[in-house]
């Protein structure tokens, strides 16, 4: 009888002993850990770069670098770059820089039907043309 109650009871005991649970539980622990450390890093850092940063100069230099802004009574000026011959290109991005389009070579936009105005058009046509937003 005794040798049948021990093996029931090791029957019982690896049956409901949650060794995965126990398994899955420590790796998220471990997981967790890790985060917190990662966090306190992070915290640790941003601490240092808080003290850095709690000097007046310190702000008005990343005021400058970071966001443009200059002191009072100081203007702001941006110096932007050219080709080597130290004239800008007509290729630039600046759309200012372009040549000049004339109104008669512009094409309406690919799917927009055109629009042809006459300039012979009543009062009420205009009115009803100038209106056509409430459609």
């Amino acid at each position: 009888m005794l040798p049948l109650a021990a093996v029931t009871a090791v029957f019982i005991l690896v049956g409901w002993f949650p060794l995965t649970a126990l398994w899955h539980q420590q790796s998220q622990l471990n997981q967790a850990s890790a985060q917190i450390q990662v966090l306190q890093r992070q915290e640790l850092a941003l601490k240092t770069q808080s003290k850095t940063l709690d000097t007046k100069a310190a702000a008005t230099q990343l005021a400058r670098e970071q966001y443009q802004l200059v002191s009072p009574r100081q203007s702001l000026i941006q110096v932007l770059p050219g080709n080597s011959a130290g004239r800008v290109s007509a290729s630039s991005a600046d759309p200012g820089l372009q040549p000049l389009v004339s109104p008669s070579s512009v094409a309406p936009p690919s799917g927009a039907p055109a629009t042809v105005h006459h300039p012979t058009n009543g009062f009420v046509e205009r009115l009803v043309r100038t209106l056509e937003f409430w459609r």
